[in-house]
């Protein structure tokens, strides 16, 4: 497969020419649909009004929003006019977006008025005070020296702001010379993106992807799924995480085809959107598949239409996968493994790989990128089935951590490997597992255990819907087994079922020592399980079980 060398600003440029009246973005809920020339038109207008109000080539432009239908214009406005788009976690509350404004070096906070319990307009006053009484433009903040600017997303009029209909008004009013003249200096090979890890293990850091780096895996990864343009893919993952701006938005933009939203994750509005717009593809994690599969309106829509996806982000069970392919007609659905610092995608299942292979394995590396499995403690290549860390190499590696060279060195090798801190094992056929992290990995009284093998056997119960295994702190053994679970609807298992059921099978030492039946986990705004919040939970239901 040859490498595109587009920028993102380019390949939409290419389709509002050639196909200016196909579909590029539909909201169905709100009946808003944007043809690739009309979406063209706005980010053209949007990326003026930017340029007017002082965003330049470089500048970090952070986005605070749900997937609201201008989170995409933001994202190609700012690629055109060679601005850094910051994705800006949707959960985060008022330290993390002080630490990541002053980390990232924000230029311009571009906000809605909040998400869920959080009011985003009264976190950044409360950060910034300055807006109280400064005039647009004349922003001057003492703890954030380098933020200029504030937009609030929609028609809204906030002290201070600016908001997005005046903007794009400014860019309609506003000639294209210094649009066109800024567009020729931007290489495709420029950074365009800027995610901070999802923060499951510490401080999140600035991940810095290129124009190269997103389209060239969003096209690889359609690529897998035999996108066309004729696909229209129900998109409900967050846009601010690597899964929805690059899975999504770039495999769609790179085939040309068509993106239908929901704003938020709701499964009846999932299932509704897909009947309507005929939608081809979905993605999402497993206990989105889940919730769609299991709710009671589930067979009151027409999904026929449904072919492909992505599953991604947790392990899938073998019963869920097998559902999603006939049930939910997704027969051609893959699985992609990787991580934001690789683009995100290194490895894919293919649509003529079994449910089984599908369920068990992260399938084989994607075109023109490297993976191989490495010895974590002498850096030799393993043997086939060998357990070790999974590392990368291509078009696909980050340009670094910003302002984190210590970080970045530690993370990719001098010979251009990442080091994914996963641990996983290759098979003879090219296929790999996953089978934990190294930093998840459970050492009790002197033997390592890996979670994700016990949770594998655990799968094999039929009650169980979902399980994640942890370390839990211990003063004789250092670290003991715990296993959260949540069950399968009129399901019913005790602890002593999931020991029994271990007994004989696996080591001894890996049996759980505790086992909690909880209704949903801990998960960062992508949808990742946060272990480290479950070895917290586990400690205190350890101590009041003692009590």
């Amino acid at each position: 497969m040859e490498l595109l060398n587009y920028s993102l600003g380019t390949i939409l440029e290419k389709w509002a020419v050639e196909t200016p009246n196909q579909d590029f973005i539909v909201y169905p809920d709100r009946d808003l649909r944007f043809t690739y020339a009309q979406f063209d038109q706005r980010v053209n207008n949007l990326a003026k009004g930017l340029l007017e109000i002082g965003v330049g080539k470089g500048d970090k432009v952070g986005i605070w929003a749900n997937n609201v239908p201008d989170w995409t214009t933001f994202m190609f406005a700012t690629a055109k006019i060679g601005a850094v788009l910051v994705t800006i976690n949707t959960s985060y509350k008022l330290a993390e977006l002080e630490y990541l404004l002053k980390n990232a070096d924000i230029h311009t906070l571009c906000i809605i008025d909040g998400y869920r319990d959080s009011d985003y307009v009264k976190m950044v006053n409360e950060v910034v005070p300055e807006l109280r009484t400064c005039d647009r433009g004349y922003l001057r903040s003492g703890m954030l020296p380098e933020l200029k600017n504030v937009v609030f997303i929609g028609p809204q009029k906030h002290r201070g702001m600016y908001n997005t209909s005046e903007l794009l008004l400014l860019g309609e009013y506003t000639s294209d010379v210094l649009l066109n003249s800024v567009k020729k200096e931007v290489s495709c090979h420029d950074v365009v993106n800027m995610q901070y890890t999802s923060g499951t293990t510490g401080f999140p850091k600035g991940v810095m992807l290129t124009h190269h780096n997103i389209l060239n895996n969003g096209y690889s990864v359609g690529e897998c799924m035999h996108y066309t343009q004729d696909d229209r893919l129900l998109v409900c993952v967050p846009l601010f995480h690597c899964f929805g701006c690059v899975l999504a938005v770039c495999a769609i933009v790179s085939h040309g085809a068509t993106m239908v939203f929901t704003e938020d994750f709701d499964p009846l509005l999932v299932l509704a959107s897909i009947q309507k717009e005929r939608c081809t593809a979905l993605y999402g994690v497993p206990t989105m598949f889940i919730a769609e599969l299991n709710h009671p309106m589930f067979d009151m829509f027409d999904i026929t239409s449904l072919r492909t996806g992505i599953m991604a982000g947790a392990l899938c069970p073998i019963d869920t996968m097998k559902e999603v392919m006939t049930k939910m007609h997704c027969k051609d659905i893959i699985i992609v493994y990787g991580l934001t610092e690789a683009s995100p995608g290194m490895t894919a299942t293919r649509v003529n790989d079994s449910a089984e292979v599908r369920a068990t394995s992260v399938g084989k590396c994607l075109p023109n990128v490297e993976v191989k499995v490495v010895n974590p403690e002498t850096g030799a290549t393993c043997e086939d089935e060998e357990q070790g860390e999974i590392c990368c190499r291509g078009y696909n590696i980050m340009k670094g951590y910003y302002n984190n060279r210590e970080a970045t060195v530690r993370a990719i090798d001098p010979e251009g490997w990442l080091h994914s801190g996963d641990l996983g094992v290759r098979s003879a056929e090219g296929y790999y597992r996953i089978t934990g992290r190294i930093k998840d990995m459970i050492i009790r009284g002197g033997e390592n255990i890996y979670p994700r093998e016990i949770e594998n056997f655990i799968y094999r119960m039929a009650e169980v819907e979902m399980v994640e295994v942890v370390g839990i702190p211990d003063k004789k053994f250092g670290e003991i087994v715990g296993a959260f679970i949540t069950l399968k609807a009129g399901a019913s298992l005790t602890e002593e079922d999931v020991q029994e059921f271990c007994r004989g099978k696996i080591a001894r030492y890996k049996i759980p020592k505790h086992v909690f039946f909880v209704e949903d986990f801990p998960k960062t705004a992508s949808g990742k399980i946060q272990k480290y919040k479950l070895r917290d939970m586990g400690l205190e239901l350890v101590r009041e079980r003692a009590q």
